[in-house]
């Protein structure tokens, strides 16, 4: 895995000045290209399961071209050797439809409410304390719905 690794303070208001002398700052290296997804799971808050639910769901999302998009599509047009392999027979069109498909059942299967915290921290990549702050939820809640959802999306995936 890529590693982009900076020095970020730990509070939110940044360094407070008293009296002139800057008090000794708190800081923390922080991954950049490390999902927040991947974080929780190195550091034992998600298990295998949901991991792997969430990366499934990640996937499907990016198959599905879900995300906004700013400049014309280049994809090159299609040329059928034969060989067979996966997603032989379908179409790029058809695949991504397919992915649409699967993303629409399995944000379904996590149900009202928990689709967001999926969405927002899977898909989107904010971190929890982001998506406990933009839904109004108390610190440290985004964790428990966040493994409650995932466990809704493995048992759609059908994944043990």
């Amino acid at each position: 895995m890529k590693r982009t690794l900076v020095e970020r303070e730990l509070t939110s208001e940044g360094p407070r000045r008293r009296g002139g002398i800057a008090p000794r700052r708190r800081s923390v290296t922080v991954n950049l290209a490390e999902s927040p997804l991947s974080w929780l799971h190195s550091r034992g808050h998600l298990d295998d399961r949901q991991f792997d639910a969430g990366e499934r769901l990640r996937s499907d999302y990016e198959r599905a071209q879900l995300s906004p998009s700013v400049t014309m599509r280049w994809d090159p047009v299609r040329v059928d050797c034969g060989g067979g392999g996966p997603g032989s027979g379908l179409t790029p069109g058809e695949r991504q439809v397919a992915a649409k498909s699967r993303f629409d059942g399995a944000m379904a299967a996590a149900g009202g409410g928990l689709d967001e915290v999926l969405w927002r921290t899977v898909c989107g990549g904010a971190a929890l304390a982001e998506t406990e702050k933009a839904l109004g939820w108390p610190t440290r809640s985004g964790k428990l719905v966040l493994r409650l959802a995932l466990d809704r999306v493995a048992a759609f995936y059908r994944i043990r």
